[in-house]
């Protein structure tokens, strides 16, 4: 045990097996905040995936129960979707409910992805609400970048507050006047939901978030907020594998909604 993990404490290294206990308590969890999943659609879809993802492999990472793999079909209903997550009852979760033969659900360690399993490239990858869980995420960051096609998008859909002081504000009273105690109450055990409200107070700012994917490789790095109480809380961070795939245009921008962040 390192100086700094304590006894039953959750964090980085183990927050797998405690999303393994909440598992079945986490679809109502997420269902009770308002627009959890119309930001997954929306970062699915700032991903700018072409032909409604005819003929392209992608990987959606840390999908936990499958929300964001719900999203990410939406987005590219054509394409061919493997979904990974570390939690083998999420996972169980995400595999009971109804997909086309073109999802299929794997369980991995984003951070030691096994290249017998997940052999690239891909052409584009999903990562939400992950970042924040890995222990070395400039080493996440890129394998992420080796998996991609050149050109190809990685969006991690993410909370930061720390360059705002009314978003940690917001994000603290939000966390201890409803999402703790609504954890505890259907969970019996508010620990997940304590490490949730901590994880992201220390979590990279925006500017620091975006200053790392762009020093691991990623081009035309940018970010985008959400619509609603999350605004300036959980953004959608688009970067690019190095280089453009034949037939694409350059010049093509991001696709727009939400607020543009970018400086």
């Amino acid at each position: 045990m390192s100086p700094k993990q304590q006894p039953g404490r959750i964090d980085a290294g183990n927050v797998s097996r405690s999303f393994d206990s909440h598992a079945r308590t986490y679809d109502k969890l997420v269902g009770a905040n308002p627009g959890y999943h119309e930001h997954l659609r929306l970062s699915a879809k700032r991903m700018g995936l072409p032909g409604g993802g005819a003929g392209l492999r992608l990987l959606d990472l840390g999908c936990g129960t499958g929300a964001s793999t719900a999203a990410l079909l939406d987005a590219a209903p054509h394409a061919q979707i493997t979904a990974v997550d570390a939690s083998a009852e999420m996972l169980a979760q995400a595999t009971r409910k109804s997909w086309p033969s073109s999802v299929r659900f794997v369980h991995g360690n984003a951070e030691e992805l096994d290249p017998a399993k997940f052999a690239g490239p891909y052409d584009g990858i999903l990562a939400a609400y992950l970042l924040r869980n890995l222990t070395d995420r400039n080493a996440a960051l890129r394998r992420f970048r080796g998996l991609l096609k050149p050109g190809a998008p990685l969006a991690v859909h993410e909370y930061s507050v720390r360059d705002s002081a009314r978003s940690r504000a917001v994000w603290t009273a939000v966390c201890w006047g409803v999402i703790i105690p609504m954890g505890r109450l259907r969970t019996g055990s508010a620990d997940l939901y304590r490490y949730l409200w901590r994880s992201v107070l220390d979590f990279d700012g925006v500017e620091a978030f975006t200053g790392r994917m762009t020093a691991v490789g990623f081009e035309d790095v940018r970010v985008q907020t959400m619509p609603g109480w999350q605004q300036h809380i959980v953004h959608t961070f688009l970067g690019r594998s190095p280089g453009v795939p034949p037939g694409t245009d350059p010049e093509a921008p991001t696709p727009p909604e939400g607020l543009d962040l970018t400086k």
